[in-house]
């Protein structure tokens, strides 16, 4: 029997910079909590976090799901 209370949690790390890149995907990224090359952080694994990911695939590398 599986926890209720157990979240799944993702990993991401940063792999490209935002500058000359546009003020959305910027916001994206401090939504994320990056900002910075090679920052990592972990974050619940929800719908919301996935799409944001989607739409940074050229600067965000999920190190574990």
């Amino acid at each position: 029997m599986v926890k209720a209370d157990k979240k799944k949690t993702i990993r991401l790390r940063q792999i490209g910079s935002p500058i000359r890149r546009p003020e959305s995907q910027r916001k994206i990224l401090i939504g994320l909590g990056l900002g910075k090359m090679r920052r990592e952080v972990e974050l619940q694994d929800t719908a919301e976090i996935r799409g944001m990911i989607k739409k940074l695939p050229h600067m965000v590398e999920v190190i574990d799901s």
